[in-house]
């Protein structure tokens, strides 16, 4: 079992934002458990939380950005590659402004910072996701491609062809998370020239200068467009190097643009909010590409643990069993339609029933053709839920529930004579003056039979 991470100690690092060029005070933060990376916009009111959430992406020009009820953060990717990198799952991250400080275009100074702050275990284990077969995503109109396959840790491979002889074709891999710091942290953004020019001319890297991103020259370069980058950057003299790129930046590896881009998969494919356990080949990738790829991720996992059958071990002695449940149900034959309780906490409650021949159901529903109603299947899905919700009053032998209300009910298979139904039900809020509001699930033959929200109100009997 691996335990879930976040920093010791809060840190503090201060930079310019890259597209607006404003000063930036962002605060990494200790996070509680299942937090996940979370950003903080403390200079606006209430201090706004935007998840680092896939859904909440709403444009990937020039870095990925997210918006969550009006309120925007863009270049979101290479804190959360360094958080990833750290191996970390819940770190709060503060800002005041829209933009964390772009720093040197690596994730680097924020490894840096993550390593003076101490990384702890947390009480909980990880949530983790391992890939069983292989996933896919691919941009029709660029060609690009992202893969996972099923492999023992989380491992990225990426490809990149720009068409451009100044970079050629480069690959990257990350065969181990433990080299994130060594291997992909230094990796700086890049530009080609062409590029440059058009976000000088638009107004759109105020922050930039030539010691946070690599640039291409993937043309010839006028006097005019010289004198124009002198400007730019402030610099009395720019050249072009042997290799291609513009001068005051040695690269720090000759696949710098492949490790950088290896670093934008990763801190992208953080928005899933699970850890994945596989290998990611990525060919052509880009921040479009890989946040389509983490948002059908997303939706993947979500779907299967919907669906997920937990797994309960029959065989051992009950929470309660019958007669313990008699004591505190007050429903009797042909009604008392639960046999166990298997696990009871504060939040959920999970319940078990054996289906036979003998119900007194199945001589009219149906003759010939025996199926547990429905309805009775919601009854008993109550009933386990009622052990929960009396188990909060000392006295439980006093009370009734009632129904107040059901929603969203789902009947996904029959239950048959001879199956044995499962119930699980979690409770969606806290329990306040007796009202009860629980997720119920009902498992048949390992899988899904029915599923409803269920409210219901415990009263004292009179």
């Amino acid at each position: 079992m691996v335990k879930q991470k976040t920093i010791a100690q809060e840190i503090t690092i201060e930079g310019v934002g890259l597209h607006t060029g404003q000063n930036v005070v962002m605060t990494f933060k200790p996070a509680p458990i299942n937090n996940g990376f979370t950003f903080v916009r403390v200079d606006l009111p209430g201090s706004p939380v935007i998840e680092a959430d896939a859904t909440y992406v709403v444009s990937t020009e020039r870095g990925t950005n997210l918006e969550h009820k009006g309120v925007q953060l863009h270049t979101t990717e290479h804190v959360l590659a360094a958080l990833v990198g750290c191996d970390l799952d819940n770190v709060i991250i503060e800002l005041n402004a829209s933009e964390p400080p772009i720093m040197d275009g690596s994730s680097k100074y924020f490894v840096e910072a993550v390593e003076k702050a101490g990384i702890v275990e947390q009480e909980a284990e990880r949530n983790e996701y391992i890939v069983k077969e292989v996933i896919s995503y691919v941009d029709e109109r660029t060609g690009s491609e992202i893969i996972v396959m099923p492999a023992d840790e989380y491992q990225v491979t990426t490809m990149v062809d720009f068409g451009t002889k100044v970079l050629g074709t480069q690959n990257a891999t990350l065969k181990n998370l433990n080299d994130f710091k060594s291997e992909i942290s230094e990796a700086r953004t890049f530009s080609f020239l062409h590029e440059l020019e058009t976000l000088l001319a638009h107004g759109l890297i105020k922050g930039g200068d030539l010691n946070n991103a690599i640039v291409y020259v993937d043309k010839e370069i006028s006097d005019e467009t010289f004198q124009h980058l002198k400007v730019a950057f402030g610099k009395d003299d720019i050249s072009v190097k042997p290799n291609g790129i513009l001068d005051n930046l040695t690269l720090h590896y000759p696949n710098e643009a492949a490790r950088h881009k290896l670093l934008d998969v990763v801190g992208d494919l953080a928005l899933i909010g699970t850890r994945i356990r596989g290998k990611v080949i990525a060919n052509k990738p880009g921040h479009f590409v890989n946040t389509q790829f983490a948002k059908k991720m997303s939706k993947i996992i979500k779907t299967e643990r919907r669906n997920q059958v937990p797994v309960y071990d029959l065989n051992k002695e009950p929470l309660m069993d019958i007669t313990k449940i008699m004591a505190m149900l007050p429903h009797r034959y042909p009604m008392l339609l639960v046999d166990r309780i298997i696990e009871l906490t504060d939040t959920h409650v999970v319940g078990m029933k054996n289906v036979t021949m003998n119900e007194e159901f199945f001589q009219g529903h149906f003759p010939g053709a025996p199926v547990m109603p429905g309805v009775l299947i919601i009854e008993a899905m109550a009933q386990t839920g009622g052990i929960l919700a009396l188990s909060t009053v000392p006295d439980p032998e006093n009370y009734l529930t009632y129904f107040m209300k059901i929603d969203n009910v789902r009947f996904k298979q029959q239950v048959l004579p001879g199956d044995t139904l499962i119930f699980k039900l979690d409770l969606i809020s806290p329990i306040r003056r007796g009202i009860c509001h629980m997720q119920a699930v009902a498992y048949a033959n390992g899988k899904i039979a029915t599923e409803a929200e269920l409210m219901a109100q415990i009263v004292k009997a009179k």
